[in-house]
């Protein structure tokens, strides 16, 4: 066996302890949405915000970290729709459950197809690109799983959320762990 350097994308050097706190928050989120006694939808909604905003914050701190790099636009973009999407569903707070229903597939479907879009741009050079296209398409069949049964209840609801925050998280927490090891010398097989 012997030691090689990997390559790797600079966009999240340094920052692996992000990705796994995105991913932390994202399993924290579907564990709270999955075992909350008596979840209400104005509950849900609050917890999606408030998940949305974190994600956000988090999301827009790796891409300021990180600004110049290739793929960093993207990241931004990501906590920008997380930072909308949180601030959103807060003022919309007591609309429809269909309202909220919308607010979250515009947030799947925008955050989805940036992480793919992430993970296909820096395929090459992010190690561990494949933990955040699978998270990218986690998040982009929990949109088509809105689409297909928009009246679920809320019960229903919050499981579709909890079940697909809880893969999609963990997914980035294997990201993040990988990018941890960025830069430190790696055996080939």
């Amino acid at each position: 066996m012997t030691e090689t350097s990997s390559t790797h994308s600079d966009l999240f050097e340094g920052r692996g302890w992000v990705v796994i706190l995105r991913g932390l928050t994202a399993v924290a989120f579907g564990v709270l949405a999955f075992t909350w006694p008596s979840l209400t939808l104005r509950r849900l909604v609050w917890l999606f915000a408030l998940y949305a905003l974190v994600h956000g914050v988090l999301s827009l701190l790796a891409a300021i970290g990180s600004r110049g790099q290739k793929g960093c636009l993207l990241l931004g973009t990501e906590g920008v729709v997380g930072l909308v999407a949180g601030g959103l569903t807060l003022l919309t707070s007591s609309a429809s459950p269909m309202a909220f229903v919308l607010l979250v597939w515009l947030w799947a479907i925008a955050t989805g197809a940036l992480r793919i879009a992430e993970a296909i741009r820096l395929r090459k050079e992010l190690r561990g690109d494949a933990w955040l296209l699978l998270s990218g398409v986690v998040v982009v069949l929990f949109a088509g799983m809105l689409v297909l049964r928009p009246i679920v209840g809320v019960l229903g609801l919050a499981m579709m959320i909890a079940v697909s925050a809880l893969v999609w998280g963990i997914f980035e927490i294997l990201l993040g762990w990988e990018l941890r090891s960025v830069g430190h010398p790696t055996v080939s097989r």
